[in-house]
């Protein structure tokens, strides 16, 4: 990218670019007038968002195309046709008719395509409790029991731009492309994946980096190679192991009744303030509860309630929860990525990551798990970990999966690190953190329940 940009764009011409053509960033403008331009990040990930703030703006290559510039000069995204990255199956608004033109309801089937969903409602098909856990452990600590510094997870907002002089890492294995697939054949490869051990992070049915990852990761694990674009293959595993990747689900009371807030502050003076980091809405507790984007459960299920029982809705079956005994993590920050290994050296799991920054870099070597928490709460201590607002006081921040920590702590020997969930999944591998070892809460539960205190921790570059 920096062959490019030095190519592309002087910093003087990016500055006459910007005074040129420079219109604020909108997402809303991106998402509702734009539906046949995707915007395709260097990496070749596509962007189904505009980041926030002021420092994002549109500038034009040689090649006529527009980019989305950050305010140190670096390129975001291009715009690209949506035709170009999407099968002809799968426009951008493929969701939108839920009978004419959604591959999970085709024609005259309310059920859907059975390639991908199985047949009829089902109830309750996975557990409540398959994938998140809330309890505390007798004799650890949650963070923020003020037994000293080992206490405090040293976190922080991600920051979802990293600075222009930081390095970022070369891909360690080739780009998997692949060939002309709809959303729903992508959404098999990514069950198929989460369901074999190795997480493609949040399902939305969209080929990313994670994928990436985790398809390196299986061929690791297994010792076999997988081809991503033979979909009959895939689904045939998935029949004959868990079930079709789609099934349907009724919405029951437990689901509507929550508990929910009704939206979590950005300032921690104010989250201090409620009595739980509950999820903000059905939709959102459900899309993870199995390991989706939420605004991609909307999408398969266009025009639905998700507020009222009885609703039948189709969602993700990702299957059971990984099981064995973990002996060592392998946190990779250049491939943001952990690996969890087994006493004997076999690749037990893997999930995309979040590892530390330039500003607030993870620690280096091997360091171990001193203890693990199920929904902890959080203490905020600015001489500890960071300030944040103009608060200068330690705060006790309630427990949630919308917490700072999400709905797992894994404190680590290095004092104020350690391994936790995020109330952001879709961002997990794609932003840093500030220190820790960020992942899903789906994940970081999964992985929490094969570790015990003295497990090691290496860091690699």
């Amino acid at each position: 990218m920096n062959r490019f940009m030095k190519s592309a764009f002087s910093f003087s011409a990016i500055l006459l670019a910007l005074a040129a053509v420079a219109p604020q960033a909108d997402a809303q403008q991106y998402g509702r007038n734009r539906s046949d331009i995707v915007l395709v990040t260097p990496g070749g990930e596509i962007l189904d968002y505009v980041p926030p703030g002021r420092g994002f703006v549109y500038a034009h290559d040689y090649s006529g195309n527009r980019v989305l510039v950050d305010r140190y000069g670096n390129i975001i995204a291009t715009e690209m046709r949506a035709r170009g990255y999407y099968s002809p199956r799968t426009n951008r608004d493929v969701y939108n008719d839920a009978y004419n033109n959604d591959p999970y309801y085709p024609d005259g089937n309310r059920y859907g395509d059975t390639r991908y969903s199985e047949r009829g409602p089902v109830t309750g098909s996975i557990p409540q409790d398959a994938a998140i856990e809330r309890r505390a452990l007798e004799d650890q600590p949650y963070p923020g029991d003020q037994q000293g510094q080992d206490d405090y997870a040293a976190i922080e907002p991600d920051q979802q731009v990293p600075p222009a002089d930081e390095p970022r890492p070369a891909p360690q294995e080739p780009v998997i492309t692949l060939k002309d697939k709809s959303k729903p054949e992508i959404v098999a490869l990514q069950v198929f994946l989460d369901r074999s051990g190795v997480s493609p992070g949040v399902i939305d049915g969209h080929m990313g980096s994670n994928v990436t990852k985790a398809i390196y990761a299986y061929e690791q694990m297994t010792g076999t190679k997988l081809d991503p674009n033979n979909t009959d293959a895939i689904l045939e595993d998935l029949r004959m192991n868990g079930g079709l990747p789609v099934v349907s689900y009724t919405i029951t009371d437990a689901d509507a009744a929550g508990p929910y807030v009704a939206q979590i502050p950005e300032d921690y003076s104010q989250k201090a303030l409620l009595p739980s980091l509950a999820y903000t809405s059905v939709t959102e507790a459900l899309a993870e509860r199995f390991h989706m984007d939420e605004n991609f459960l909307k999408e398969m299920n266009p025009g639905a309630d998700f507020t009222i029982p009885g609703t039948v809705i189709k969602v993700v079956n990702p299957g059971e929860n990984k099981k064995g005994a973990v002996a060592k993590i392998l946190a990779d920050k250049g491939r943001k990525q952990v690996f969890a290994y087994d006493d004997a050296g076999n690749l037990v799991a893997a999930y995309p990551a979040s590892i530390g920054s330039t500003d607030t870099p993870s620690p280096s070597g091997i360091v171990t798990v001193e203890r693990v928490a199920f929904n902890p709460g959080y203490t905020y201590n600015p001489k500890i970990n960071f300030q944040q607002g103009a608060n200068d006081k330690i705060l006790d921040i309630p427990p949630g999966p919308n917490g700072p920590v999400g709905t797992v702590w894994m404190a680590l020997s290095k004092p104020t690190y350690g391994i936790h969930g995020t109330p952001d999944p879709s961002r997990i591998g794609r932003t840093q953190s500030h220190g820790c070892i960020r992942l899903t809460n789906w994940d970081a539960t999964e992985l929490a329940k094969m570790v015990k205190p003295g497990v090691t921790v290496e860091f690699v570059d």
